[in-house]
């Protein structure tokens, strides 16, 4: 790993240039997944391109880029599932387009789901780079692009542009940008209800950033104007001995914008749900109890493993959830000791938190998990520091499998 002090020194090549191999490498990954996928989806008599864009929640988002808000479907048990459940920018850009060129509402998720991936992509090399260097960022990219679930990264779901948009607020509060990072973060917040991960890592960012300056005065006061020894960056960032590279200072004006432009994206469409369900601020957790998704803090998903252990093949399949969940919570821990910065520690957190803890939906807790990225760094360091031709191989290996996987998911259950 290329010593800190080097890195920062040292002229770096414009972003785009050093993010270009990764990007190559996505691309590559993803063209995979889906020829695997047409051909798969061919030898069983489906159409590839419409397990992409019309199945699903594909389906409910074209739905309100088309005909708007106010569709619900009543269930005979009585739940209510209503379109008010799915965030409005996705359909948003889905009707721009169709609006602007030929493209069918569906066409048109398909396209801004191609642009937000490689968006993601550019946005989780900009953060590994910038904490770890362009090596690990280069195998962040590629370990996000085979997860098992990578598939979804290629469909009309919002979870490659909340991804994007995500990546690059934290990108933007990790060298100083705040009022860029408020505005993304409110982006994401009107792409899916996890918006409230951006929402607090850029909020604990800031309350953590004008602490320590504040600190940081009081002790310069005390010490005739000495830095203090280990004194942290505004961005919340762990101090330059983490590896961290220490953003520019920004003035208290753009942290507190970039503050209070983050949560307007998630607070504004909560807020107009309930407005227009007269339930007031609480709207919306109705309308997800109507697909009876809600927050238990794990206990549903608990019971749900727990349930596998009944017989023998499914108790395989629960000690598999255990160990998934394991391992996430040791990459995570891993990430602390590493100190990683707060803000993606934070950012992180809350993903998983509102992934592993809702009370159904447990077949999508995979692609829910997706946007947790910063969680696969520590895996990008270990796999950086292998010969090139071994990392090549790993990856390549995973990217097969991933591709197979995805193939066989989407041509049967597939996301829900």
């Amino acid at each position: 790993m290329t010593d800190l002090a080097t890195r920062v020194a040292a002229p770096r090549a414009p972003l785009l240039r050093r993010a270009a191999p990764a990007l190559l490498g996505y691309a590559a990954v993803r063209a995979l997944g889906l020829l695997v996928l047409a051909v798969w989806s061919a030898a069983r008599g489906k159409s590839a391109y419409t397990v992409l864009t019309a199945r699903w929640d594909s389906l409910w988002y074209t739905r309100v880029a088309e005909l708007g808000y106010g569709y619900e479907v009543r269930l005979p048990n009585g739940d209510v599932h209503s379109n008010l459940a799915f965030f409005p920018l996705l359909p948003w850009l889905e009707r721009l387009g169709h609006a602007l060129t030929p493209l069918s509402y569906a066409d048109a998720g398909f396209l801004v789901s191609l642009l937000a991936s490689l968006a993601a992509a550019a946005g989780i090399f900009a953060v590994a780079d910038r904490v770890y260097g362009p090596r690990v960022g280069l195998c962040a990219v590629l370990l996000w692009a085979v997860l098992p679930v990578g598939i979804v990264q290629s469909m009309a779901y919002s979870e490659s542009l909340f991804t994007a948009l995500a990546a690059w607020s934290l990108y933007a509060v990790l060298t100083g940008r705040w009022v860029s990072a408020g505005a993304l973060a409110a982006l994401a917040g009107l792409t899916r209800p996890v918006g409230v991960a951006v929402v607090a890592a850029v909020w604990t960012a800031g309350v953590v950033s004008f602490v320590r300056e504040r600190g940081t005065r009081h002790t310069r006061g005390a010490h005739h104007h000495e830095r203090a020894p280990g004194a942290a960056n505004v961005a919340g960032t762990p101090a330059p001995t983490s590896g961290a590279p220490v953003p520019p200072h920004a003035p208290a004006w753009r942290r507190a914008l970039g503050m209070l432009l983050a949560p307007l994206g998630a607070a504004g469409y909560v807020l107009w749900v309930g407005h227009r369900t007269g339930k007031g601020p609480l709207g919306y957790l109705d309308v997800q109890a109507g697909w009876r998704n809600g927050f238990d803090g794990g206990y549903a998903f608990a019971r749900f493993v727990g349930d596998k252990f009944t017989s023998f093949p499914s108790a395989l399949a629960g000690l598999g959830l255990i160990t998934g969940v394991a391992l996430l919570i040791w990459l995570y821990v891993t990430g602390v000791r590493g100190r990683q910065p707060v803000t993606l520690l934070v950012y992180t957190g809350v993903v998983l938190a509102l992934a592993l803890c809702a009370s159904s939906y447990f077949g999508s807790k995979p692609r829910l998990l997706m946007p947790a990225f910063p969680v696969l760094l520590p895996l990008a360091v270990a796999l950086a520091r292998l010969r090139a031709s071994r990392s090549a191989l790993v990856t390549a290996g995973l990217a097969v499998a991933a591709a197979v996987y995805g193939a066989f998911w989407l041509n049967g259950s597939g996301p829900p």
